[in-house]
């Protein structure tokens, strides 16, 4: 069960990225299907109470703020809130053109605001929902942010489902979980990117070489979605997206960025935090050395076009 997990804690931090990278550079077909657009981008927002305590104004993608945006990847279930399994923060500078990206470990531990108790990161969404997460994730990081995107894990199938699978080139022939995936040019369905995205045992590069293969899956879903207009079954993969994200994004902002920051998707840093695992009275938590910390937050600052914290 913990393998199994893990599994789907990976899985939701791609689709968050996914569907991330389609509000920040898929608008191509926004005219074309525009009602459709519209209509679905109103069925994802989600209207929360929610002003950064690290920001001394409003952004304004209008004229091109550098943005923060939390991916939070949920495990829903019938009767409760759900767990928030992933988190992600991306910063988005059009100015730079430029996207950097963290994912912050779920077991992270550190004080859950608005609760008053040090305890593991993800739980601050079990607490109190999205806008705990968010102010538990700003003062972590200490950077400003701004909006949010909240995914079903289960949407990934359906998006890759709607848009007609994706394609992508396999570097060498393995097999994994039952199906085989032969060396060269392979299109995969819903079902077999995810199977070909978690393999990593049998890779020599592990987990690099999964890695490698998971932004294979993004990138022809991106590739796919640039095009978006051409596809007869558009309106799938915009009802896949409705049904399983939320955003505190607007249709207008939604536009802006898409006017205003799309060239930024084409330089993706990504940034990893690391830890020592311990067990606190019987609990696994990460703690995060201080040093680290600093590093990532300032680096982000950084992106943000924000003054950087200098160290103690």
């Amino acid at each position: 069960m913990r393998a199994e997990r893990r599994k789907k804690r990976r899985w939701m931090r791609w689709v968050g990225i996914i569907v991330a990278l389609f509000v920040i550079g898929a608008g191509a077909f926004a005219y074309s299907v525009y009602h459709n657009v519209e209509q679905t981008a109103d069925q994802m927002h989600e209207e929360i109470n929610w002003q950064s305590k690290k920001r001394e104004g409003k952004v304004s993608v209008e004229r091109k703020t550098p943005i923060s945006i939390l991916l939070i990847g949920v495990d829903e279930r019938k009767g409760d809130r759900g767990r928030a399994d992933t988190l992600i923060v991306m910063t988005v500078n059009p100015n730079k053109q430029s996207i950097k990206m963290v994912s912050v470990p779920r077991d992270t531990r550190t004080e859950i605001i608005g609760k008053g108790t040090e305890d593991k990161i993800n739980h601050s969404y079990a607490f109190g929902g999205v806008e705990m997460t968010m102010a538990t994730v700003e003062h972590f990081l200490d950077i400003p942010i701004d909006y949010y995107i909240k995914v079903n894990m289960e949407s990934f199938r359906d998006i890759v489902n709607a848009v007609g699978g994706v394609t992508v080139n396999n570097p060498f022939a393995f097999t994994y979980e039952g199906t085989h995936f032969p060396k060269g040019e392979i299109t995969l369905n819903g079902d077999e990117a995810l199977k070909y995205s978690r393999m990593r045992y049998d890779d020599p590069r592990g987990d690099f070489g999964r890695q490698d293969r998971q932004k294979q899956i993004i990138q022809a879903i991106i590739e796919k979605g640039a095009s978006f207009s051409s596809l007869t079954n558009y309106s799938d993969v915009l009802a896949a997206i409705g049904k399983n994200v939320k955003t505190n994004l607007t249709f207008e902002e939604m536009k802006d960025i898409q006017a205003n920051y799309k060239d930024a998707r084409k330089h993706i840093k990504q940034l990893h935090i690391t830890g020592q695992g311990t067990k606190i009275n019987g609990i696994y938590y990460l703690l995060v050395p201080e040093s680290e910390r600093l590093a990532i937050s300032n680096e982000l600052k950084e992106h943000l076009e924000l003054k950087a914290t200098a160290a103690k």
